[in-house]
């Protein structure tokens, strides 16, 4: 049984349009995989463990669980929504259908769009780098032209693989994560080892279940700041959602992916910040040679030379890797948002051949490449400052997304304590921990000290966070009159769990025959789903 009734939105009909993505294309596997490979696990610990470690120390263990906690929750409304409304659009079908068009449109649309095209600058870039420094080139890396120029081409690299079909996308994700893995592993059995063997530098501290305890920080300010610093390094599992169309048993396996995944991660981060700790020590990792990348430095001195290549090598494919997955991820939603009329129809063309969102993906590498184009030209530091804003906006759709899952199943609520507790108490704390993750991120990046950087007297990644949201709320409203029949709720109704006003636009059931090059097929007006008889059940 599982922990809520959750009778879908608006069961397929005869009538739905098929987006054209290709069916039963990706199993629970790749699908974990690709997941996995949003988040950039290698990249995001390397580059982040030594700040957590420098605001709670030995306790970084007991920090990445208390960021986890918010995220679990979180993870428990998407699974739900998945089931319920099982489309490649995710987070802005399901705001759209809980609290409306404006919200749908707002932090389902633009919020997560504006954090992954500031990701994806950064990606291509740190891809570059790294990718240089594996094999012998890191002096190439000195000239912004050139860094440029092959961030470019990695944008492009990652649209043509993307272009080419969902499952040479995954293969290639399998591979990445792969590597990411066993990097990440062979430096965490290098330093066990030397631990074990007595060969780790003196500055090493001895391994202890008391790093898991949160209680144990005296000071709760560093133990607030590296639980946020945390709780943003899990990003980008929700990228799977985007997949789900094409997904075996799409209404399941999405949503268990989404827990597998989260739960990987931790294992990964607590794992692996125990081996940093217990071998190199605070001391170490917060020196000014290791902080800011502490995988790259401490690397090679637990697991040699050769390795320590590997694990720079893991470092830039993963980010190369979570690169292919926002060409693969942001699309779709792109093609979603079409389908629903909430942008042009003609982004949602899909390829006769490959069954891909192709002209979406190739709008997608225009708009990164001017995004790292213009933001590069603004300040050579701008990247870095836009990435640190990144943190208030994952907390609002998050935030906001878990909230419209309490809204969606407020009527099942009161079936049971398992319902209550699954589909209302725990999206509840994950909403709330992620509100107060967003206000206290605000605070923090208002201070005019904040990464040395300030206008007016106020942090510069406030200005470009909360400018970044301002800007999106005029957006929103400027596009109302472009898009009349999505704002006016007539593509997707206000609903709840019960109602039966709202047609998915559904692959699953649809004729198996793609759109030839073609803009999405209109979605009927007010056209009530109808829940399959047994009969057809049967004819299926």
């Amino acid at each position: 049984m599982s922990p809520t009734p959750l009778t879908p939105a608006s069961s397929p009909t005869a009538g739905a349009p098929d987006k054209g993505l290709q069916r039963d294309a990706l199993g629970l596997g790749r699908i974990v995989a690709l997941g996995l490979a949003a988040v950039a696990p290698a990249y995001s610990l390397a580059v982040t463990l030594g700040y957590v470690v420098g605001a709670v120390g030995v306790q970084t263990p007991a920090a990445f669980l208390l960021g986890f906690v918010p995220i679990l929750f979180t993870a428990f409304a998407f699974r739900d929504l998945n089931r319920a409304m099982p489309d490649c659009g995710g987070v802005f079908v399901w705001i759209s259908r809980a609290l409306g068009p404006f919200a749908g449109w707002f932090f389902g649309g633009w919020v997560p769009q504006v954090a992954t095209f500031i990701a994806t600058a950064a990606l291509a870039e740190v891809a570059t780098v790294y990718l240089l420094d594996a094999v012998g080139l890191g002096f190439v890396a000195d000239d912004p032209v050139a860094t440029i120029a092959i961030a470019i081409g990695l944008i492009a690299l990652s649209a043509a693989v993307a272009v080419r079909g969902i499952e040479l996308a995954a293969w290639i994700q399998y591979a990445l994560i792969a590597l990411q893995i066993v990097a990440i592993g062979g430096f965490c059995v290098a330093a066990f080892s030397a631990m074990a063997a007595g060969t780790a530098p003196s500055t090493g501290e001895p391994v202890s279940l008391s790093w898991f305890n949160p209680l144990a920080v005296g000071d709760p300010a560093g133990l607030v700041a590296g639980v946020i610093l945390c709780l943003f390094i899990y990003w980008g599992w929700d990228a799977l959602i985007s997949v789900n169309e094409e997904t075996t048993e799409r209404s399941r396996t999405p949503g268990r992916a989404v827990i597998i995944s989260t739960v990987i991660l931790l294992v990964l981060y607590c794992g692996a910040s125990v081996a940093a700790i217990g071998y190199g020590g605070v001391d170490l990792i917060t020196s000014d040679a290791a902080i800011d990348d502490v995988l790259s430095v401490l690397g090679p001195l637990a697991t040699g030379e050769v390795f320590g290549r590997v694990i720079t090598l893991a470092i830039g494919l993963s980010a190369l890797a979570a690169l292919f997955t926002v060409a693969v991820s942001t699309p779709r939603t792109w093609l979603s948002m079409a389908t629903y009329r909430a942008l042009p129809a003609s982004v949602g063309r899909v390829h006769r051949v490959h069954r891909t969102p192709h002209l979406a993906t190739y709008w997608w590498a225009g708009l990164s490449v001017a995004t790292i184009v213009v933001l590069t030209l603004v300040s050579s530091d701008f990247i870095g400052l836009a990435i640190l804003a990144i943190g208030v906006m994952v907390a609002a759709y998050y935030a906001v997304t878990a909230i419209a899952a309490i809204v969606y199943f407020a009527s099942d609520l009161r079936r049971g304590p398992r319902s209550f507790i699954v589909a209302g108490v725990l999206p509840a704390l994950g909403a709330l921990l992620m509100i107060v993750a967003f206000i206290v991120s605000a605070i923090d990046m208002a201070r005019p000290d904040y990464v040395g950087d300030s206008v007016l007297g106020v942090g510069t990644v406030f200005w470009i966070g909360v400018g970044a949201l301002a800007l999106g709320l005029i957006v929103t409203l400027l596009v109302r009159p472009v898009f009349p029949e999505f704002f006016a709720r007539r593509v997707i109704p206000v609903g709840t769990v019960h109602d039966h006003d709202f047609v998915i636009a559904d692959p699953a059931d649809a004729p198996p025959t793609a759109i030839p090059d073609a803009a999405p097929a209109a979605i009927p007006d007010a056209v009530p789903a109808v829940p399959p008889t047994e009969s057809t059940r049967e004819e299926r």
